[in-house]
């Protein structure tokens, strides 16, 4: 083959005309030893799919997602800040600049073609070589870990969202919005032994803020004689029709852990609160509806940033509708539930156990929630003294202190993490007594068990410092203390009202410093930034406060980074998975969040503004794009 390469007359003794010819067939040998070895290669790519670089495509999931002003908020100590993120498969694979971390993603996958050590690509040849694929955001927006809500309810969210009654600041605005719902309902409009059932009313929210009552409905004639059940916006009283007080009867005189409001004359007005809403007859569960339901919840999530949801109240059938909607499908978002039933008795064994469960390990379930007393807007929360605005009562205690003590040990035992809901300072304290009783065994660990009060609303300041002192971990609700700061301090009074709501003083108090954040939706809104800003700025959404616009006892803000540590970071240490969420750092799940301004700097009018450009779970858009 070499005699037809061109080469110049040979002299007559045989020997080449110049040194030149013999540099010029060396180089010839070795371009077409070059030329060889990659037809070989060629030919092994072909036929063997062993030499990858042949097939750039094949690294086409692998992505940096990059912000020329270093907007990426990792929640990381180590690296805050970062201009990329690298994803590969569900998981970041790096953080840094970009220079360094293409070069890092380079070097990585020669590290994984075979003889990479002894050929490169040569020019022409090297576009054969695959690229990282770099999104770069826009100038304004930001990149911050998927946001948790570490307190909400997911199914009770599709409810609401069916009929809700937030925005009535009145009953005849109630009953205007039932009837619209009846018309637009056939249905419903033709049969009037269809239960209308709905959610969101606030009595502090209207003139006289005082309880409706049954006969309210019979004012409208098309809601005359129908069966009518609606809970209030905190789901701890519902008022009802009196029709459904007919099937309801005969009533009990006394309820204990609830109340049947009564009039002058000892009859039912229709309202029923905490444990006596047991009483009102409700529809059996249905799959279709908890479909219905959870395809709402997870699309208005997604919409607003979520990417996993701590459902605090999930019953056994919801639980069974979740494991199994798991093993047939991906789930949108991650779920950690906390598992509920009503019983005095250990019920362990009614809900499975499930750690990362299901296609994509979306699903978890090793937690329970119980519960001792009421809400404050009804009332409900078990102070330790009587409400300032109402001395009758002191609220209710839904159980005796023996039951939680009982099932606290019995779940502990068993390797579960209890959550315990607690409003008022009463409740608070019995149940840091019985997590303090727990701990003092030395067989069982702070960090195995991870106890948790959700709410955590009214404490005495001795028992704040006794959160931080146990390590147990006070779940919050930030838009529940801007909601609720026009009427509290009626409630409680000035002494009481300095233990209350007091989110910087319970990270303060916390030795980890962990103070996970929620929403409680559908109390409140589903958007996490509603969280963020109340938080920062202890504002409502007009920018007003009972103390004017320096914000309700603003010395309880949170710092914006310690806000976002609340609903990413810490939320993952509150349900055990601070290894592989809350932060963008190498190793954990690709979840995060593309938003259109910069939340951590931008005014503080100008934070419920922002947008969600994206949500990705696990690496994969959900919502939005990139």
């Amino acid at each position: 083959m070499s005699s037809s390469l061109p080469v110049k007359p040979a002299s007559a003794s045989g020997q080449s005309t110049s040194s030149s010819t013999s540099i010029n067939s060396s180089q010839n040998r070795s371009w077409w030893r070059r030329l060889w070895l990659l037809a070989l290669f060629v030919a092994l790519g072909a036929t063997t799919a062993t030499v990858t670089w042949l097939k750039p495509e094949t690294h086409s999931l692998d992505y940096a997602v990059c912000s020329a002003n270093r907007t990426i908020y990792t929640v990381d100590s180590a690296l805050p800040n970062v201009q990329c993120i690298v994803v590969h498969d569900t998981l970041i694979s790096d953080t840094g600049d970009l220079g360094d971390v293409t070069l890092r993603w380079r070097d990585q996958w020669w590290s994984e073609i075979p003889l990479a050590g002894v050929i490169h690509l040569p020019w022409p040849f090297n576009f054969l070589e695959p690229s990282l694929r770099v999104i770069n955001i826009q100038p304004d927006s930001i990149v911050v870990p998927g946001m948790t809500d570490a307190h909400a309810h997911m199914l009770q969210y599709g409810f609401k969202m069916n009929l809700n009654l937030e925005d009535c600041t009145s009953i005849d605005e109630v009953l205007s919005h039932l009837k619209a719902y009846v018309i637009s309902h056939p249905d419903i409009l033709g049969d009037p032994t269809r239960w209308i059932e709905g959610m969101g009313w606030d009595q502090n929210k209207w003139t006289g803020a005082q309880y409706p009552h049954a006969d309210d409905f019979d004012r409208e004639p098309l809601l005359r004689g129908r069966r009518i059940s609606l809970a209030r916006i905190d789901v701890h009283a519902s008022w009802v029709s009196n029709r459904v007080l007919q099937l309801m009867a005969p009533l009990p005189e006394d309820i204990d852990g609830g109340l049947i409001i009564r009039d002058e004359h000892g009859k039912p007005t229709g309202i029923f609160v905490d444990n006596a809403m047991d009483l009102i007859p409700s529809q059996p569960f249905s799959k279709a509806r908890a479909m219905e339901y959870f395809t709402r919840a997870t699309s208005d999530a997604l919409a607003v940033g979520l990417t996993s949801v701590h459902d605090a109240f999930s019953v056994p059938e919801e639980i069974h509708f979740y494991k199994k909607l798991s093993e047939t499908h991906k789930l949108p978002l991650r779920l950690y539930l906390m598992g509920s039933v009503n019983s005095d008795d250990y019920w362990g064994s009614q809900i499975p156990r499930l750690i990362q469960h299901g296609f994509g390990g979306r699903l978890t379930v090793r937690s329970v929630k119980l519960f001792t007393d009421g809400a404050l807007g009804s009332f409900g929360a078990a102070l330790l003294e009587p409400y300032s605005d109402n001395p009758s009562t002191s609220g209710i205690m839904r159980v005796q202190p023996e039951v939680p003590a009982k099932l606290v040990r019995e779940f502990s035992i068993d390797g579960w993490q209890v959550n315990i809901h607690c409003i008022g300072d009463r409740a608070n304290h019995v149940v840091l007594d019985i997590y303090e009783d727990i701990l003092a065994n030395a067989s069982f660990s702070i960090d195995a068990l991870r106890p948790r009060i959700e709410h955590a609303q009214v404490l005495t300041l001795d028992d704040i410092k006794r959160t931080g002192k146990l390590g147990v971990i006070p779940s919050v609700q930030p838009t529940h203390a801007t909601s609720d700061m026009w009427y509290a301090e009626d409630r409680l009074g000035p002494k009481r009202i300095l233990g209350a709501y007091a989110y910087r003083t319970l990270l303060n108090a916390s030795p980890n410093r962990v103070l996970p954040l929620g929403s409680d939706f559908p109390v409140e809104g589903i958007n996490p930034l509603l969280g963020f800003y109340a938080a920062v700025s202890r504002l409502s959404v007009k920018g007003d406060s009972p103390h004017g616009s320096g914000g309700w006892y603003p010395s309880e803000r949170l710092t914006r980074a310690e806000a976002l540590k609340g609903m990413t970071f810490d939320a993952a240490y509150a349900s055990f998975s601070e290894d592989i969420l809350g932060s963008l750092s190498i190793g954990k799940k690709a979840d995060f969040v593309v938003l259109d301004r910069d939340i951590m700097t931008v005014p503080m009018e100008d934070i419920l503004g922002a947008k969600v450009t994206a949500t990705v779970i696990d690496g994969e858009v959900e919502y939005g794009n990139l």
